[in-house]
């Protein structure tokens, strides 16, 4: 049987997977890569600028993680359509998902304006404040080319030409780098304009990545039977309506996530400079490895959605495992170079040997959660590539919100006295073990639910096959 799990079966759908995943996994890279180039060339240009630079970069990645999920609902619809040899929907998907895409992009921009009054509340120098609000008010012009771009990344990736999206990205860091070095210090005969030089570098690029895309689209032959430019067509709101129940929880989804994430770091502040930059170092590094197993699991919404697409739910089944084994296998290897290698990379991070000693003891943490991180983001966006989006929205908030932050909270700031307390308040370990188990009840409740979902959709086939075909079928429900 194709879909059985002998070794030979495994490898070519391995090798199918990794295909799509690795120009997705370079196209991540790249994206983080610019926001590394962002803080790396402000902190040479002085610590208010980077300070403006850090704080407007907060409120610019909640909300762009949070519109890149909810435009996510196109991958899976394209995929499915693919799958079952509809292309003549493809293009009419895609123009709603851009029409979509406006939407979400202005709707984020307004928000992201909004959120500048919380500068007011964080005792920020004037000067800080006032550049920060004002490089969100610039960057956030860049949402609505964002929110467009994705949908055309969805639909690229979902008719399995991932490769576009890479080179788009890699194209995208050089075009951030030289604008921020020709404004963010004044060079080529350009104003000096620091902080918000990065923020029109980086806006820019959203626009310029849209542009680069759409021109993709237009010329590359991979398209063209699917192309969705042919014609004009207006919103049609039952379509985006149904996009938007698909794209919202998982919207939802990486809001709690990186919410959750970003609250720790808040909360940690208050132990101090050595606390706060080995977290955040920590943080950083992990968010690099996370990229691996988030690119498996873009490339499964495309390989599932396509074998529901086909009607092949045992397929869908055995793809979904595949990816999941995958991104495990891999995240073992990674936990143990960060064993390995913490000392080395705190090292690489600061040259201050307080600060390098607390991250290389977070990093311990950050390699025990490896095994959890992959297998939760690659089992949650299996579930999607079946159009199923609510359950993981509702397990994410459930680990993050409900166990991963209160637990931390009372490790690493309760008072002595406090039910379930250490002693003494554990400060960024505590809020680590947090983490570690919020992932850990995802990763857990994820995989039952893929499990649940995927066995269902078998036996929902199995019942639909008429019985002279159905013969054919048994040999593979033990997958």
């Amino acid at each position: 049987m194709p879909h059985t799990f002998t070794l030979s079966n495994v490898r070519r759908e391995a090798s199918s997977l990794w295909r799509l995943a690795w120009p997705v996994l370079i196209g991540q890279l790249a994206t983080v890569g610019m926001g590394v180039a962002d803080v790396a060339m402000t902190g040479h240009a002085s610590a208010d600028e980077l300070a403006a630079v850090s704080l407007g970069a907060s409120i610019w990645s909640i909300i762009l993680i949070t519109v890149s999920g909810t435009m996510m609902a196109i991958n899976s619809i394209v995929a499915h359509d693919i799958g079952a040899g509809e292309l003549e929907r493809v293009p009419h998907t895609v123009r709603q998902a851009l029409w979509k895409g406006l939407g979400v992009g202005v709707i984020a921009m307004l928000l992201a304006n909004l959120a500048t009054l919380l500068f007011d509340h964080l005792y920020l120098t004037p000067y800080v404040n006032q550049q920060a609000s004002l490089f969100v008010h610039v960057v956030s012009l860049g949402f609505p080319a964002f929110a467009l771009y994705r949908a055309l990344y969805g639909y690229s990736t979902s008719i399995n030409q991932t490769k576009p999206v890479m080179v788009i990205a890699l194209a995208g860091l050089v075009f951030n780098v030289v604008v921020n070095y020709a404004l963010v210090f004044g060079n080529w005969g350009m104003p000096k304009l620091g902080s918000i030089g990065c923020a029109v570098a980086t806006g820019a690029c959203m626009w310029a990545m849209l542009a680069a895309m759409l021109a993709w689209v237009k010329l590359a032959p991979a398209y063209r039977a699917t192309y969705p430019f042919a014609k004009w067509e207006g919103p049609y709101w039952p379509e985006i309506g149904s996009m938007l129940k698909l794209g919202l929880p998982i919207g939802i989804t990486y809001f709690a996530e990186v919410s959750a994430f970003g609250v720790v770091s808040l909360l940690i502040a208050r132990f101090g400079v050595v606390q706060v930059s080995a977290n955040q170092i920590a943080l950083n590094f992990s968010s690099l490895v996370f990229m691996v197993p988030m690119s498996f699991g873009i490339a499964l919404i495309t390989r599932v959605g396509q074998s529901m697409g086909e009607g092949d739910a045992v397929r869908a089944r055995f793809v979904a495992w595949t990816g999941v084994g995958m991104a495990l296998a891999v995240s073992v290897l990674s936990a143990a170079l960060i064993v390995l290698l913490r000392v080395q990379i705190a090292q690489a991070y600061t040259s201050d040997p307080a600060v390098q000693a607390l991250c290389a003891d977070l990093l311990l943490f950050a390699a025990l959660f490896q095994l959890s991180d992959a297998t939760q983001v690659a089992t949650a966006c299996a579930i999607r590539g079946y159009k199923v989006t609510r359950p993981p929205m509702l397990i994410q908030l459930l680990a993050f919100w409900v166990f991963a932050v209160p637990l931390g909270c009372v490790l690493g700031l309760a008072p002595a006295g406090f039910p379930g307390a250490p002693a003494e308040p554990m400060a960024a370990a505590g809020f680590w073990i947090g983490l570690v188990l919020g992932l850990t009840i995802a990763a857990v409740l994820l995989s039952w639910s893929l499990q649940r979902l995927s066995l269902r959709r078998v036996a929902e086939q199995l019942a639909a096959t008429p019985p002279a075909a159905r013969a054919r079928v048994p040999a593979a429900r033990a997958n």
